[in-house]
């Protein structure tokens, strides 16, 4: 049985995030995608837990999560759209950051958050994409960034 476009853009559980993407632990952020609008936006899901590798410097007697890390999974939900919404085709390429503006951080994220990661296209030219991302835990926005990136050939 062959998998049509509207499968390719279901459950997209973290088997198929790691098909998208080649991210690994311990660098892979984003867990799964609750939903995704081809070429628009996603929301991804990003479990965050004590056993990651940075909470053991950042900051051992009060573990959080580096801001850094939240932007990256931002980039991470944006990449799996990215290649979700060009086809199976485009598994296997990667998406390269270009450039992160106006990220700001309004509360710490640590063990036992759950975070959601919105990211919305606001512009395409060609092979590079600009988005609007937004990280939330509780329904509230924890961090936000504008960033830019380019898929390409592995």
């Amino acid at each position: 049985m062959t998998e049509t476009n509207d499968d390719y853009l279901k459950d997209i559980d973290v088997v198929k995030v790691m098909e998208r993407i080649p991210h690994r632990y311990p660098l892979l952020l984003v867990d799964k995608i609750e939903e995704i609008e081809p070429f628009e936006y996603a929301i991804g899901v990003k479990a965050v837990t004590v056993s990651e590798p940075h909470f053991q410097g950042h900051f051992p007697q009060r573990p959080i999560m580096p801001g850094v890390l939240i932007v990256e999974s931002m980039a991470q939900t944006a990449a799996v759209m990215v290649v979700s919404s060009l086809g199976a085709e485009s598994e296997g390429k990667l998406v390269y950051f270009m450039s992160v503006e106006d990220a700001k951080f309004r509360r710490p994220v640590v063990p036992g958050d759950l975070m959601k990661i919105h990211v919305e296209k606001k512009q395409q030219r060609g092979a590079v994409w600009k988005f609007k991302g937004q990280a939330l835990v509780d329904g509230k926005v924890v961090a936000e960034a504008t960033f830019s990136a380019m898929i390409r050939d592995s």
